[in-house]
């Protein structure tokens, strides 16, 4: 074969191999729904495995019960503890909210006199306002009716990746060899030892996110009795569940606190306010990178960063999962990239 024939063939095989590059950036590009399902729901597995592994090891004498259904008996666990909550504190709540619409026309004027009482109140229009009102309600009624299809599909997405994880728990094992058989033999021990390590990281992130949410949940339960808010117990469960989504979960904790302080008492409102005003500059400056640091082993600054850019690329579920990613690309960088002493 001369020269020019092996130099038309190279031409030829890279030119391929670029279109192939090409072809599968435009895939990921159309799939990155489908990708970024697949890779949460496979995340999750991972982090979930220290609570599937203790539960499947639980022993009754030397029986195990949940050897093969760990992963069931958590999901069942979780589900009883919501439907739990829902059972306890969605009666009182509806109760309550019955009996203001039932009171609200009797007790409107009261209402108008004390607020006609405050400064620059009384020149308010309150017809004019209440035409507004009506007219942001009628358009918010709109929004939520058009935007069901859209809830429908955040919905089949949860359930979707609920369902990747449970498989992902089962089978992940199975799954994780085969993705390391794709990977040359001279390579593939030591990636699988990087993979490892950043699992055990990963693992380790629940424990910090479960004890974020433990704190909150317990001081704003404390916060919430003390200020005699109604329902305390049962929006301190729902602070600190929700804390598990960063950014999100904490306003919607404040507006949903705020809402209720405000039905009985402007100066609980203001304690609620001052106490998550306090609580949040702790928690972003010195519990987020002092637990985190601890269980993933990553600097205040990187933690911080790895939430920020989680949310900007994929939301809430970026900034969900942002924690344990970065200390899965940690672990990458540290292995390929850094150059240690000894290769200096």
């Amino acid at each position: 074969m001369t020269r020019s024939e092996t130099g038309s063939r190279n031409l030829r095989g890279d030119i391929l191999f670029g279109f192939a590059v090409a072809f599968a950036i435009y895939l990921a590009w159309v799939l990155r729904h489908v990708l970024l399902l697949l890779y949460v729901s496979a995340l999750f597995a991972v982090v979930l495995k220290p609570l599937t592994c203790f539960i499947a090891d639980l022993r009754i004498g030397r029986f195990r019960p949940f050897r093969k259904i760990g992963i069931f008996v958590l999901l069942l666990f979780v589900l009883g503890a919501l439907a739990t909550f829902g059972f306890l504190a969605i009666p009182p709540v509806a109760r309550d909210l019955q009996s203001f619409a039932h009171d609200l026309p009797s007790r409107m004027p009261a209402i108008q006199n004390k607020l006609d009482r405050i400064p620059f109140v009384n020149s308010i229009d309150w017809d004019f306002l209440a035409a507004r009102i009506e007219g942001a309600a009628t358009q918010a009624a709109t929004y939520i009716f058009f935007s069901i299809k859209d809830w429908a599909g955040t919905l089949a997405d949860v359930a979707m990746a609920l369902i990747l994880t449970i498989y992902f728990s089962l089978e992940g094992e199975v799954a994780y060899r085969w993705v390391l058989s794709l990977v040359p033999i001279p390579a593939r021990q030591r990636l699988d030892s990087a993979l490892r390590r950043a699992e055990v990281r990963m693992e380790k992130w629940l424990l910090g996110q479960g004890s974020l949410m433990l704190i909150l949940g317990i001081a704003s339960t404390i916060v919430y009795s003390l200020l005699h808010v109604r329902y305390a117990y049962a929006l301190g469960f729902l602070t600190g569940l929700l804390n598990i989504i960063p950014v999100v979960g904490a306003a919607v904790s404040i507006v949903i606190a705020l809402l209720v302080a405000a039905i009985d008492s402007w100066g609980r409102v203001i304690g609620i306010a001052i106490f998550y005003g306090v609580y949040l500059n702790i928690e972003n400056s010195f519990l987020i990178p002092r637990i985190m640091q601890s269980r993933v082993n990553l600097p205040g600054l990187a933690i911080l960063s790895a939430l920020l850019i989680g949310g900007a690329v994929a939301g809430v579920v970026g900034a969900l999962v942002s924690v344990p990613t970065a200390a899965l690309v940690a672990v990458l960088i540290d292995e390929y990239l850094v150059v240690k002493s000894s290769e200096k």
